[in-house]
């Protein structure tokens, strides 16, 4: 934002160098990036952050300087002559979308003449990097470039019908923009249309078949409120920045847009001469409420670290146009509808901070920092991740949301999903449910790399709908694993990361159907589901084009592996006698689960069995069909003495006989 020096003063009284008013500005929080001088003014160009719209006027800053200053801000006298005729005869307005425009507001002049602007004009739009085109152009310029609202001017005898109407855009609707651009528009973009047919981008620039030219003697002047995001997606998806969007995106004042319309007339009929109509179209939907703001007088010194005087901190919030007053020990206030900023107690505090001086916080040669230790949760967190970095795991972040098509993937048919309403976030816009499809995504990046094998997880956040009407959603932390390894891999580190955080757990995977997997299982930790695992559905990996892999996934829940508080440790000695190890290979139904098979083992294992052990699965030549042969080792130990192979083989003939009852199992010779 370019201003003035020169310009400056017709507002607020400063006799001060262009380098020590950008000084002030500095520590008001609005940068200078740089000067320039010229024989009569000094141009500042001040860096403005996007959520002070309120200061990319000479109005704006000037209020920023009175403030500072203690000087008094001066507005433009605005009287208007205007004719009988009202403006309500010529002009209708209509706003079918009051959503993305909050106000328009139409005045008609008369009898004007289109020509060059004067010298005083023309320098001050140059001065602040605008071409001069011609007195009524000029003139809303110039009304831009002062009061922050940006008008604009329409030929009256182009606007079919006149009247206004302010819609979406209709599909394979196009118009010509005054710069020559030939635009296709999309039915999310907002238009200024006349009765036949869009005759302007609203908020980003007019069409040239309506503006005004040497032959112009009838003015429609536009003042209106549009909302920051759809005036920042048309401008941006057909590469037309303005000076208009680039305010509009930034939020107008919407309760001065009608002095400010008043001030534009006035400066067209100034420069342009004419006659005004009497009175104003202005069709305003939905007039916010005044938004107040309350501040402890604690809170501001706590935060600060300085003690503020109450007087002083009255002063400045007054000094910004804030109303305050004083009730039990607050400071109240009523935010200027041109502060849209401000929308908390310490949005009030960064404003006296920076009026009161940051140069009065003191400062030390030295900080003092209270070390804390980890809470539980993040000791568990920490845990979590150092075991499964050993199980060749590597943690993700990743966005919290997700789109529908992988949403649905997870979900049961008709569930509902939470989403945002940003228009930036059209297709990615659902809260997870479940990490799941976002670690499948990592997953798909990493198998396009070549990047294999790839074992990742993710902590986070999801968020289920609770069902009620108006209620917050079930937030819950998760804990998310895929690989492309087999389930039984999975299955060996989930088994480990449980007994990492309650080494006595009873860890059981119960055969499940889920939504998203062709072989599920619920995991269940001493009887109660932590947690699902499976491998992924043949839907799912279409979804991410896994043609030659069969990924799997498990995710469990933070909040009940939090729960799982393990017991005291118990050492044992090392053992005095020595074990024997019993390797089997039985043949089984194809259906026949693991845990079916450990079941059968354990209904008639002796005190001397210490341990049962998977090995692998085997399929293929030698096997008969609707079979599989399934390894696992056996071994047995004595505590008080030697095992003998005669004893063992007594134990390994029960345990065969018990498998072919259970689930039909025969050793496998061969």
């Amino acid at each position: 934002m370019k201003v003035s020096i020169n310009w400056l003063r017709d507002y607020v009284d400063i006799d001060l160098s262009a380098e020590k008013v950008a000084e002030i500005l500095m520590n008001l929080g609005l940068p200078c990036e740089g000067i320039e001088l010229s024989a009569d003014d000094a141009v500042i160009d001040v860096e403005v952050t996007s959520n002070r719209g309120d200061c990319l006027s000479h109005i704006g800053i000037a209020r920023e300087l009175a403030a500072a200053t203690g000087k008094e801000l001066r507005l433009p006298e605005v009287r208007l002559e205007e004719m009988d005729r009202p403006a309500s005869d010529m002009v209708q307005v209509e706003i079918r979308e009051p959503q993305a425009c909050g106000r328009y507001t139409a005045r008609v002049i008369e009898g004007v003449k289109v020509g060059p602007s004067p010298d005083w004009v023309r320098k001050r739009l140059e001065a602040v990097g605008l071409r001069s085109v011609n007195n009524v152009v000029d003139a809303t310029n110039y009304a831009m470039m002062e009061t922050g609202q940006p008008p604009h001017a329409f030929d009256f005898a182009t606007i079919e019908g006149g009247k206004i109407i302010v819609r979406k855009a209709r599909p394979g609707e196009q118009i010509v923009s005054i710069d020559g651009t030939q635009c296709t528009l999309t039915p999310d973009m907002l238009v200024i249309a006349d009765a036949e047919r869009p005759v302007a981008l609203a908020g980003v620039m007019g069409g040239l078949k309506t503006e005004v030219t040497d032959a112009t003697t009838t003015i429609l002047l536009e003042d209106a409120h549009f909302a920051p995001v759809t005036i920042r997606t048309t401008s941006r998806r057909l590469s037309l920045p303005s000076e208009a969007s680039y305010r509009f995106e930034r939020i107008v004042d919407i309760e001065r847009i009608e002095w400010a319309s008043q001030r534009t007339a006035q400066l067209i009929v100034q420069l342009a001469g004419g006659r005004i109509a009497k009175g104003v179209v202005d069709v305003y939907p939905g007039k916010p409420q005044p938004r107040r703001v309350s501040m402890r007088l604690s809170r501001l010194n706590k935060l600060l670290g300085i003690d503020v005087p109450q007087d002083a901190a009255m002063k400045i919030l007054a000094s910004l146009k804030f109303e305050p007053r004083l009730q039990d020990g607050s400071i109240v206030c009523v935010s200027p509808t041109w502060r849209s900023d401000i929308q908390r107690e310490v949005d009030l505090i960064e404003e006296i901070a920076r009026v009161y001086g940051y140069d009065k916080v003191s400062t030390g040669s030295k900080i003092q920092i209270e070390a804390k230790p980890a809470d539980a949760r993040q000791k568990l967190s920490e845990a979590i991740g150092s075991f499964l970095n050993g199980c060749g795991f590597y943690e993700t972040v990743n966005v919290t949301f997700v789109d529908r098509a992988v949403a649905d993937l997870f979900a049961s048919e008709g569930a509902s999903h939470l989403g945002v309403r940003d228009v930036t976030r059209k297709t990615g816009n659902l809260l997870r449910q479940t990490l799941l499809g976002s670690l499948l995504g990592v997953l798909k990046t990493n198998v396009n790399a070549k990047n294999l094998p790839c074992r990742i997880y993710e902590m986070a956040d999801t968020f289920v709908p609770s069902g009620a009407k108006d209620s917050l959603p079930k937030e819950g932390a998760k804990v998310s694993l895929v690989m492309d390894g087999e389930l039984r891999q999975l299955r060996g580190a989930v088994e480990g990361l449980i007994r990492r955080v309650n080494r006595t757990a009873d860890v059981r995977f119960e055969p499940a159907e889920f939504v998203w997997a062709q072989v599920g299982a619920r995991i269940l930790v001493n009887g109660r589901e932590i947690g699902q695992a499976g491998v992924f559905s043949d839907t799912v990996r279409e979804k991410f084009d896994f043609k030659d892999l069969t990924p799997c996934g498990a995710e469990l829940d933070f909040e009940e592996l939090m729960a799982l508080k393990g017991g005291p440790i118990k050492i044992r000695p090392i053992p005095r006698f020595p074990a024997i190890d019993r390797d089997l290979s039985i043949l089984v139904p194809e259906q026949t689960a693991w845990a079916q098979i450990a079941q059968a083992i354990e209904s008639v294992s002796p005190d001397e069995l210490e341990e049962v052990r998977f090995v692998d699965i085997y399929r293929g030549k030698g096997i008969a069909p609707g079979r599989k042969s399934v390894t696992l080792s056996l071994r047995f130990r004595d505590d008080f003495g030697t095992l003998t192979h005669e004893t063992v083989d007594g134990y390994q003939k029960a345990i065969v006989e018990s498998l072919g009852k259970a689930v039909d199992a025969e050793l496998r010779t061969v």
